[in-house]
């Protein structure tokens, strides 16, 4: 598959005419290099900073990008900043291998944002699980290694405040990059 810049957007493209995106929460410090080297640690050689997800991976042509960034402006205005508490561990075993800090407060404002993204037609995909915000720390590694990050993370626990969101951007071949973010409340 050919990869390439577009001229224009300046965005890191797959195919020439479409770029990979995601949209999360990203967990400020000390909390998110801790939990992204703990994930590293595991084995998961997903080497994303720690986040929650608002919207997975989600392949959309090069020129929709300013349109999906005028509807995040929208939704960053449409709601306010929020408190994010996460504590503890779960896990999606036995139907995917992954360990999880939980969200235990922000639950809702996590949802409400995740579905008003997954409004934009640009953004619509079929989801193959319902969406349940988490911090992924080990996903698809040895069963022994989830059972440690489930352990030695079960006491965790993190309370900040979420003024944004941001879009990120792959292209295939470097890591997720951040692209702009979007604070809640205007």
């Amino acid at each position: 598959m050919a990869r390439g810049v577009d001229q224009e957007t300046g965005v890191p493209t797959l195919g020439g005419d479409t770029v990979q995106i995601g949209i999360a929460v990203d967990i400020p410090e000390p909390w998110g290099s801790l939990l992204t080297r703990r994930r590293l640690e595991a084995g998961d050689p997903n080497t994303v900073p720690a986040h929650v997800t608002l919207l997975g991976p989600t392949e959309i042509p090069v020129v929709a990008l300013p349109e999906v960034e005028r509807h995040l402006a929208r939704v960053a205005v449409a709601h306010l900043p929020f408190t994010l508490h996460l504590r503890g561990t779960g896990t999606f075993r036995p139907v995917t291998q992954v360990v999880f800090v939980a969200v235990a407060a922000g639950i809702s404002e996590c949802e409400l944002l995740a579905a008003a993204i997954n409004a934009a037609p640009q953004l619509r995909r079929e989801l193959r699980f319902p969406y349940h915000p988490h911090v992924t720390v080990a996903q698809d590694v040895a069963p022994e290694a989830l059972d440690k990050a489930y352990e030695d993370l079960a006491d965790f626990s993190a309370m900040f405040e979420v003024e944004c969101f941001t879009l990120f951007s792959h292209s295939g071949q470097t890591r997720w990059q951040p692209r702009r973010d979007f604070r809640l409340g205007g």
